[in-house]
């Protein structure tokens, strides 16, 4: 097994994963180049499409069953799903996407790529 910090904890903490320390992002999405704190190059690992494809699955199971729960429970207006919903669609997609990158590029950089 592999030793360093966890790729999980590094991800979601938006950390270099090789040290821990440092910070993987440079602005919201956009891999730093190398890690100011141990000097690791970290631009060359690419996440592609995945954390979107998890985030889409996650919110995909997650924001219809809250919907039930609260039309179930509550019985509002159809407007209010209509504004409720997206809202908290796109709030989640905003929030899960940086820890969900974060966590792929520390699984790429803890175990390569075939091509590495």
């Amino acid at each position: 097994m592999s030793s360093g910090p966890s790729p999980i904890a590094t991800g979601i903490a938006c950390r270099c994963p090789a040290c821990g320390e440092g910070r993987l992002f440079d602005g919201y999405l956009d891999v730093v180049e190398t890690c100011e704190v141990c000097g690791a190059e970290l631009r060359a690992r690419s996440s592609g499409d995945g954390p979107a494809v998890f985030v889409i699955f996650a919110l995909g199971a997650i924001v219809p069953v809250l919907a039930w729960i609260v039309h179930a429970l509550f019985s509002p207006p159809v407007w209010v799903h209509a504004v409720v919903w997206p809202i908290v669609v796109v709030a989640g997609t905003l929030l899960l996407l940086r820890p969900f990158k974060g966590v792929v590029v520390a699984l790429e950089y803890r175990h390569g790529t075939p091509d590495q």
